[in-house]
């Protein structure tokens, strides 16, 4: 019989073994699942731009021709981002509709702070070789001249866009389990012409918002402000759904998030961009957010065929309108604010 002394020896050695053998197990399953989780994030970011037939500007004869590529991007000066919703339903396939929605995210990475701007879509203005129409038939010739139209206007450069249809604003917001949200009035729309998927029926109240109720509450405009404050109500959801995306949880989630909005989404973002600006976005906060044009340069026009269209009174004006949002101070939070990080939002510098 081996001493005891042996015996405990041996037993020690066999536990620290096991004992490593089942670190190493464990380190290789977290290596492993690191790998699968960004390589399941590379692939799907990669597929976010669309090329040939897969792409929805595929029958735009604009949209390929002296294609603009962005300048390289080195992570300090302030960048723009053009970010367009469209409602293709009932669109056959190789249509572009106008957009519905038209915002600007300006990114500062050396302040850490991000602007919205967003476009009410009725302004009148020159699209370049197109004449003058509504801001959002611009989209219809192509992004390029979308992005161009509204550097414009707003007398910044564009330097990306983002597309996508409302359908993947719906899949983004169920693949991240819903937004609790203050819905401020009661929101009622029917149509019998465009049919009752297009149907809005809301409850005021604070509740928890999923893709289908998410988008009944950003199109709502039948009421006396029409879109006047669906454009404030858009800025303030997307907002919430920004802060709903990075939180812990959907972090952990964003292969499967990515999966259900990539077929949905069309950008010129490369993936070398879209790591830079993720990683800044992330340590930013938001510094201010406005309509455009604003209330106070407003002025209601008439078109030849008698159509209603939004004009301003002075382009020099907007355009300045647009620096002093960006670089005003920061805003100080109020307890209201702070008590209810939820609720529908409130005006920043710029805002209306």
């Amino acid at each position: 019989m081996p001493p005891r002394k042996n015996r405990h020896a041996k037993a020690g050695k066999s536990k620290k073994k096991t004992l490593l053998w089942t670190l190493a197990i464990i380190l290789l399953l977290i290596i492993g699942g690191l790998v699968y989780y960004f390589t399941a994030i590379y692939n799907q970011l990669d597929n976010l731009h669309k090329t040939g037939e897969d792409s929805p500007f595929v029958n735009v004869p604009t949209a390929s021709a002296e294609t603009v590529q962005p300048p390289e991007w080195e992570g300090t000066e302030p960048v723009n981002i053009l970010l367009m919703g469209v409602d293709a339903r009932g669109v056959k396939k190789g249509e572009v509709p106008r957009s519905d929605t038209m915002l600007v995210a300006s990114l500062d990475p050396v302040k850490k702070k991000f602007y919205v701007f967003s476009i009410l879509r009725d302004t009148y203005i020159p699209i370049p070789d197109h004449g003058t129409q509504r801001i959002n038939a611009a989209i219809t010739y192509g992004p390029n001249t979308a992005m161009q139209t509204v550097s414009d206007l707003l007398g910044i450069p564009i330097q990306y866009y983002v597309y996508t249809d409302f359908q993947g604003f719906m899949k983004l917001v169920d693949a991240v389990g819903g937004v609790d949200y203050e819905v401020e009035k009661d929101m009622r729309y029917t149509s019998k012409a465009d049919g009752p998927e297009f149907d809005i029926d809301l409850k005021k109240g604070f509740q928890h918002l999923d893709g289908n109720m998410a988008l009944q509450y950003v199109r709502f405009r039948h009421d006396a402000t029409s879109d006047f404050t669906r454009t404030e109500r858009q800025r303030g959801f997307l907002k919430a759904v920004a802060d709903k995306v990075i939180s812990t949880t959907s972090i952990i989630k964003l292969p499967t998030i990515l999966s259900e909005v990539t077929p949905y989404i069309d950008t010129n973002l490369t993936l070398s961009d879209m790591w830079k600006l993720g990683s800044v976005g992330y340590d930013s906060s938001m510094g201010g957010s406005a309509q455009i044009p604003p209330m106070e340069l407003i002025r209601e026009k008439t078109t030849k065929d008698g159509s209603q269209v939004i004009g301003f009174t002075s382009d020099e004006d907007l355009k300045q309108f647009v620096q002093d949002t960006v670089t005003a101070p920061d805003p100080t939070p109020t307890p209201e604010a702070e008590a209810s990080p939820g609720s529908s939002p409130s005006a920043t510098p710029g805002s209306n």
